[in-house]
């Protein structure tokens, strides 16, 4: 394998589906070449980052290294037109600072440990709920369409106060929003169709804005509807992307980081045996399926000022991908990155990013994944695939798309 070989799998949807090709590239990377230049036929060229220690430095230095202009990596006609027109959206990941700092906190509080705490107990109702249903359907389903993606749907959109009605058009319409790479999850190859999904998003919102701005709900919805900024309500391509970013990345990355750890301890059986020999290990179990999943597959930072990342120099203007999947492989900070550990500790995971950016509903997604794995490896005593799994194709955010499984409840 050559340097060129190997970064050639950050721009390859299905490389990501596909994941031991992605690592092969990915640690070659780390070892030969770790912050490489990639040129590729239909993106605009960008270094990418595949150290641990390096992630971490791009992402705490946030004055040298901004979100601004190409916050993720995108095709080059989109990155083009963005660049011409502005970004058709501009939510928390877009911004940097003093407007990332002001907008983050709007909604911060619903996302602090106390919340989390008042919270768990609907959670733990709606975890037994989607176990009860398990239980139902005769020791066979597709863990994915039948639980991962509804359980943290549930939770984020009651947050967020939308009737349960509506909860298959957001789900449908986050798929097609991070699935635009993958054939069947994807609106349409054409890229105005493609932001058509976010035009969707935008009315459905705008919708809900009057309605929560005459009639307030004490829901987080009322609380960025009638946000201000300088006493003004925020613009509305802010609003409308406040809640995209809220109601989207609030359920997918999780329902993602939920399959994905099922499925590696289904292929690491006395894994799930540890876990349900000892539930204590559950915290620790929970950070690994995270780290192991990786669902936020990168950012990019582009640099002010000519700079050096690791032994790399890098000029000013130039874009860097941060390669989080790589970074939670990299074998100079974890003991034997390539296994599944229940009980790993420490785990300096990059999962949630760090520094500024670090994710906001970081503490809702801990408690969701654990809340529903203690139901699970409470009630479900044996475990195994019912079928191929398949992932989605993506170069931003995803995981499984389909996990069939045979499982048997404990008595």
């Amino acid at each position: 394998m050559t340097p060129e070989e190997a970064g050639r799998v950050f721009v390859d949807p299905t490389a990501y589906a596909e994941e031991s090709r992605f690592h092969d590239g990915a640690t070659f990377l780390r070892h030969h070449d770790p912050v490489h230049w990639v040129d590729e036929p239909g993106y605009l060229p960008f270094w990418v980052v595949t150290r641990h220690a390096d992630v971490i430095a791009v992402e705490r230095d946030n004055s040298l290294f901004l979100s601004a202009p190409r916050p993720l990596l995108q095709p080059e006609e989109f990155d083009l037109k963005a660049l011409e027109e502005g970004s058709p959206i501009r939510t928390l990941i877009h911004l940097d600072e003093p407007d990332h700092r002001v907008y983050r906190a709007i909604a911060s509080d619903w996302f602090r440990p106390r919340q989390m705490k008042a919270l768990e107990d609907r959670v733990t109702v709606l975890a037994k709920r989607f176990v009860d249903q398990m239980a139902d359907m005769g020791g066979e389903c597709d863990f994915v369409k039948d639980v991962a993606l509804n359980f943290p749907l549930y939770v984020i959109l009651t947050m967020l106060g939308l009737p349960e009605s509506d909860f298959p058009r957001m789900l449908k319409l986050t798929q097609e929003l991070f699935g635009g790479n993958d054939p069947e999850l994807r609106r349409s190859e054409d890229p105005e169709e493609q932001l058509q999904v976010l035009l969707d998003f935008f009315a459905y919102f705008g919708e809900l804005t009057a309605k929560r701005r005459a009639e307030p709900a004490g829901d987080l919805a009322s609380v960025i509807a009638n946000a201000r900024i300088d006493g003004e309500y925020l613009p509305d391509l802010d609003l409308a992307s406040y809640y995209v970013i809220i109601a989207t990345a609030g359920h997918d990355t999780t329902s993602s980081s939920i399959a994905g750890g099922l499925l590696a301890l289904i292929e690491n059986p006395e894994q799930y045996g540890r876990l349900r020999a000892d539930p204590s290990l559950l915290p620790t179990a929970v950070d690994e399926i995270i780290r192991w999943v990786s669902p936020v597959k990168e950012f990019m930072r582009t640099a002010t000022s000519d700079a050096t990342v690791g032994h790399t120099k890098v000029a000013k203007g130039d874009s860097l991908y941060l390669a989080y999947l790589s970074a939670n492989r990299d074998e100079e900070v974890f003991d034997d990155p390539f296994r599944f550990d229940v009980g790993r500790d420490p785990n300096p995971h990059l999962a949630f990013g760090i520094g500024p950016h670090f994710c906001l509903g970081a503490q809702l997604a801990r408690m969701e994944v654990r809340v529903l794995f203690t139901e699970l490896v409470g009630r479900v005593e044996h475990l195994e695939l019912a079928g191929p799994p398949a992932s989605s194709s993506t170069i931003f955010v995803g995981g499984l798309k389909r996990l069939p499984i045979a499982y048997r409840m404990a008595a």
